[in-house]
């Protein structure tokens, strides 16, 4: 009795290495698009950030008739102002600091 009767059935190692070309490719591509897109989700958020804290530390003036200490350590600890805590830079992880005489964030720009 013969086994071979029936046809083989699979990919040549030429298709396989084929395919792995091909998905190699796509990688080289794609990967860095999406880190690139990521980055830029985190400069935005971290500018949002910015914006949040800038706009607490004017609630806090008006309530307080001062800024809050400039590493928001005072404001933080109310949970009326950040009640999730105070953020940090999405993009590095830095804590953000604020000019006591203004109410802006210092220096943090990416």
């Amino acid at each position: 009795m013969n086994n071979n009767s029936y046809p083989q059935a699979g990919f040549s190692i030429i298709e396989l290495l084929a395919v792995l070309v091909l998905l190699g490719i796509l990688a080289t591509v794609i990967i860095p698009r999406a880190t690139n897109q990521i980055s830029e989700c985190s400069k935005e958020a971290c500018y949002m950030n910015q914006a949040e804290i800038e706009l607490q530390t004017q609630l806090w003036l008006r309530n307080h008739s001062s800024y809050p200490s400039a590493n928001m350590s005072d404001a933080g600890a109310d949970v009326t102002y950040f009640p999730e805590g105070l953020p940090t830079c999405p993009v590095d992880g830095t804590p953000y600091t604020i000019d006591t005489t203004t109410g802006t964030v210092i220096g943090h720009t990416h």
